[in-house]
């Protein structure tokens, strides 16, 4: 009998229900995990002396007000306040800031001493020095109380961003309807009396710009139009399409007179370089192809993106040319070696649209993640606009005057500054009678060569006309503008 009981204890014993601790008691316990752990590290503990916590609240006292203080005329009680506080450094080694200083002589040569005996582990950088207000704020933090002092005590230094300029608003007085279909790109003639649309219909289009009136309709194309280019040197029209053909049109004849074949699918841009008779084309074969106008022959193919070219625009001189795709990515070419000399992956999506300034050496790039700005012909990252658009970005323009106007995937037109970055407009597409709201959508825009017009090709298969409102003033629409803290570098 005992020996069946003792058989059956350790049974009953297992079947008993294990009982389940509270979440209370779970998190109390957590929490005193995470005290014993970091709570030595972070500093939770008082003060090891007051004569340290003096010294502490006196730097303080210089690091944000040390440029004010002298204004009160107190010069002679702040040496003396450096002096002892280069004194008590020296007594308190342990617990204390080791900071340099630069309020006279006597506080230099008492830092100099104090970096000689607190060993320097820990070199935290300097901030740039703007005006005579600005102080040293670097600190050589001693081993002990690297774990005291969670962050280093910095100056605020001045904003160093541009001032915008002041530029009028835009407004739109011309609405004129005639495609069939998206109105996916735009070209201006060099003598600025006409430009010319290329559409989803299939046709191309010339307008007059004074009146807006419908002058000469091209057909040839079997799919939609995704680029147009006007020479400024012959009386030619080139144009690209998804049919992989780019056509060059005799504006005397009215008729195609060449065609260059070897994309291998869609065209989806080109441009024509400034001072030699080559047409650039990119598409979504990936390649920018380089071809002779005249014999049609393909100079070379760049190669070296991932996904669709989507634009590309030409220089005189290096890089000749440059190319944005949708790999996120945008590459300068030597057009002599048909070889990428930089890529530029600042960009996070698809570089659908790029803007070179007409006087400046440089230029701007827009993605859905944002519209940034590079230096020529370096490429170095100027600096992000100061404004997300929060839509993919189609295309982009800019003029002499220091505009830039980008077009967006939900119909809004913003109106930013060159120089600075900031957004002084915010314009949104007004959906045609009989379209969908979902054709809010401009794929192209363009100024014409005087600066003062701004053209706008819709999906609502509308072509807009943009001019800037002569009444405005600046104090009827003031600058609103609010420097960033600080440059991001990406």
């Amino acid at each position: 009998m005992p020996g069946t009981m003792a058989a059956a204890h350790p049974t009953a014993a297992m079947e008993l229900p294990v009982e389940p601790q509270s979440l209370k008691k779970l998190s109390f316990k957590s929490l005193k995990r995470a005290l014993d752990l970091f709570s030595p590290i972070h500093g939770h503990q008082s003060p090891s002396d007051p004569e340290s916590k003096r010294i502490r609240i006196n730097y303080k006292k210089q690091a944000e007000y040390g440029s004010v203080i002298n204004l009160s005329g107190q010069q002679t009680t702040e040496q003396s306040n450096s002096a002892e506080l280069g004194r008590g450094d020296q007594v308190s080694t342990s617990t204390a800031l080791a900071l340099p200083g630069s309020q006279g002589t006597n506080a230099s040569q008492n830092d100099r001493s104090h970096n000689a005996i607190i060993p320097a582990t820990t070199m935290l950088p300097k901030v740039p020095e703007i005006g005579t207000a600005s102080r040293s704020a670097g600190a050589v933090v001693s081993a002990t109380d690297r774990y005291q002092s969670t962050s280093a005590l910095m100056e605020r230094l001045p904003s160093r961003w541009p001032r915008p300029t002041w530029h009028r608003p835009w407004k739109n007085y011309r609405v004129i309807s005639g495609h069939l279909g998206w109105v996916r790109s735009i070209a201006f003639d060099p003598s600025n009396t006409w430009f010319c649309t290329g559409s989803a219909d299939r046709t191309i289009k010339i307008w007059d710009v004074a009146t807006g009136t419908l002058k000469l309709t091209l057909t040839g194309h079997i799919e939609q139009i995704r680029g147009l280019a006007v020479s400024q040197k012959h009386t030619y029209l080139f144009s690209a399409g998804d049919d992989k053909q780019v056509k060059c049109w005799d504006l005397e004849q009215n008729k195609v007179i060449r065609s260059y074949h070897g994309h291998l699918s869609g065209v989806y841009c080109l441009a024509l370089h400034p001072t030699i008779d080559v047409l650039l084309t990119g598409g979504r074969d990936s390649v920018c192809r380089v071809w002779d106008i005249r014999t049609k022959a393909m100079v070379m193919a760049l190669s070296g993106h991932d996904n669709t070219v989507c634009s590309v625009f030409a220089r005189p001189t290096d890089p000749q040319v440059v190319t944005g795709s949708h790999d996120s990515t945008i590459k300068f070419w030597d057009l002599v070696a048909g070889k990428t000399m930089t890529t530029l992956t600042h960009h996070k999506k698809s570089v659908r649209a790029m803007a070179l300034h007409p006087r400046e050496k440089s230029f701007a790039s827009a993605s859905a993640d944002n519209i940034k700005k590079f230096n020529l012909p370096k490429g170095e990252f100027l600096h992000n606009m100061l404004s997300q658009q929060k839509t993919i970005i189609n295309s982009m323009a800019v003029n002499e005057d220091g505009v830039l106007a980008t077009a967006g995937d939900n119909g809004s037109l913003w109106f930013w500054d060159w120089k600075s970055g900031y957004n002084f407009q915010q314009a949104q597409t007004i959906v045609q009678p009989g379209s969908l709201d979902s054709e809010a959508c401009i794929y192209a825009l363009s100024y014409d060569l005087s600066g003062g017009r701004l053209v706008t090709c819709e999906a609502d298969k509308t072509i807009k006309m943009w001019k800037e409102d002569e009444i405005a003033t600046p104090e009827t629409h003031p600058i609103n503008f609010k420097p960033p803290k600080e440059f991001r570098r990406y």
